[in-house]
C-alpha cells in the first residue's frame, strides 16, 4: 500500500487494503458485538466472530475489563481490584460500584494485570510495578509467562478465547456484567436477548411508520445506531488541567497564557454526543445542536438535556459565548443552538401527544439571551 500510493499523483484515487485482494478469498473475521440490558446496572455481551474463509481457522478472541488508571494522579491513592472468583468469573472491587461481577461462560483462562505505564520500554527507567498494562500482549504475542499476574488479580484482565472456527461459520461468546449475586447468570441469557430485541423492533416500528421501504427504515436504524453509540463520558476541568496533577510533572509555565486559559471556569463531566468517539472524542457545540435534532426523535429527553448542558455555568462563559471544542473553546462556531433548541422543542412536543415542554423552551431561551448579546457586542456590533 505504502509503495503503491508513494506512486500515484494527487489526481489519482488512493490505494485502499480491499484493492490489495488480501480479502478475495474470505480470508478474514468479522467480530459482532451486541449488547442488552436485563436492568439498570444488568449488561448482557454476545460476541458473534464469523469465519468467512472456506478453511478452519483459529484465533484469540480478548474481551478486557479495565479500570481508568486514577490512583496514579496524587490526589487519592485508592486502588480498585479485579480478581477471580475461582468460579470462571471476575469480581469487580470498587468502592463507586459495589458488587458488580462479570461473568464469563465456557471458564476461558484469565490474564491478569495492572494499568500502569511500561516506563521501562517508553522511557527507559525501571518499572515501579510488575505487571503493566502491555502485559497481555507480552504474554501471549512474544510468550513472556511473567508478564502476567498468576496470583489473578490486578487492574485489567483480558479473558483468553484460543478458539478455531469452522469453515464459514461462527463462534459466539457469551459475558454478563451485573451487581447482584446470580448463580445461573447464562440460564436466561437468550431469552432476555431476544425480548430486547423485540423490544427494539417494537419501538422503531412505531417510530418508522412513515417510512415506505425498508431500505430507508434500515438507513435510518443505521443513522440512529450510529448517533446513539457517539454518547461517551467527557471530562475535562480546565482549573486542575493548568495546574497539573500533585504526583505528575509540573506543567509548562506557558500553559497559563495558551490556549483556553480564559476558560478557567469550565469543568465538564458528563456524557456527550460526541461528533465520532473514536475518530474525533470531544464535544463540539455547533456539532452537538445539529445531533440533537434527530436525537430528539428517539430520546428527547437526552437531546433536551444535551442543549441545556453546554449553556450551564460550568460550560458556558460568563461573557456568554458557548465553549466551541476542546481544541479551542473560545473559536466561535455559527450561532445554530436557537435553531436547535426550537426544531428539539417542536419533535418532543409531537412525541408527547402535543404538549409542549415549556420549561425547557424558557430555561433555555434566557440563556440563549446571554448568547446572543454576546454575539451582538463582540461579533456583530455594527449590526
Amino acid at each position: 500500500m505504502v509503495d503503491v500510493n508513494g506512486g500515484r499523483s494527487k489526481l489519482e484515487p488512493e490505494f485502499e487494503l480491499i484493492d490489495t485482494g488480501v480479502f478475495n478469498k474470505g480470508k478474514y473475521f468479522d467480530v459482532f458485538v451486541e449488547y442488552a440490558k436485563a436492568d439498570t446496572e444488568d449488561i448482557l455481551i454476545k460476541i458473534n466472530v464469523c469465519n468467512r474463509s472456506d478453511e478452519n481457522a483459529s484465533l484469540h478472541i480478548l474481551p478486557t475489563l479495565w479500570f481508568r488508571n486514577t490512583w496514579a494522579w496524587g490526589y487519592d491513592d485508592y486502588k480498585p481490584s479485579l480478581k477471580a472468583d475461582g468460579n470462571g468469573s471476575i469480581i469487580v472491587d470498587h468502592d463507586q460500584l459495589p458488587g458488580f461481577t462479570l461473568h464469563v461462560k465456557d471458564n476461558a483462562p484469565l490474564l491478569f494485570c495492572d494499568n500502569e505505564t511500561n516506563t521501562e520500554k517508553l522511557f527507559s527507567y525501571a518499572n515501579d510495578k510488575p505487571f503493566s498494562k502491555d502485559g497481555i500482549n507480552e504474554f501471549l504475542v512474544h510468550n513472556k509467562i511473567n508478564a502476567v499476574n498468576k496470583e489473578n488479580f490486578g487492574t485489567k484482565v483480558t479473558i483468553d478465547y484460543d478458539v478455531t472456527v469452522a469453515a464459514n461459520s461462527s463462534h459466539i461468546i457469551n459475558l454478563r456484567l451485573e451487581n447482584k449475586k446470580n448463580k445461573s447468570p447464562f440460564k436466561d441469557f437468550d431469552e432476555l436477548f431476544e425480548e430486547c430485541l423485540a423490544d427494539s423492533k417494537e419501538f422503531y416500528t412505531e417510530l418508522q411508520q412513515g417510512i415506505k421501504t425498508d431500505d430507508e427504515k434500515l438507513v435510518q436504524r443505521q443513522a440512529f445506531a450510529g448517533m446513539l453509540w457517539s454518547k461517551q463520558f467527557f471530562y475535562f476541568d480546565i482549573a486542575q488541567w493548568l495546574k497539573g496533577d500533585p504526583a505528575q510533572p509540573q506543567p509548562s509555565t506557558s500553559r497559563n497564557n495558551g490556549r483556553n486559559n480564559e476558560w478557567k471556569h469550565l469543568n465538564n463531566a458528563d456524557i456527550i454526543s460526541m461528533p465520532d468517539k473514536w475518530e474525533y472524542p470531544w464535544y463540539a457545540a455547533w456539532d452537538l445542536a445539529f445531533h440533537c435534532i434527530p436525537l430528539a426523535l428517539v430520546d428527547s429527553e437526552f437531546a433536551k438535556s444535551q442543549l441545556q448542558l453546554v449553556t450551564k455555568e460550568w460550560y458556558m462563559h460568563p461573557n456568554g459565548q458557548l465553549p466551541a471544542y476542546e481544541w479551542a473553546f473560545g473559536d466561535v462556531n455559527p450561532p445554530v443552538h436557537a435553531w436547535s433548541a426550537w426544531e428539539v422543542y417542536q419533535t418532543d412536543k409531537s412525541n408527547n401527544g402535543g404538549k409542549p415542554d415549556l420549561d425547557f423552551l424558557e430555561s433555555i431561551f434566557h440563556k440563549l439571551i446571554i448568547n446572543f448579546t454576546w454575539w451582538v457586542n463582540r461579533k456583530d456590533s455594527e449590526g
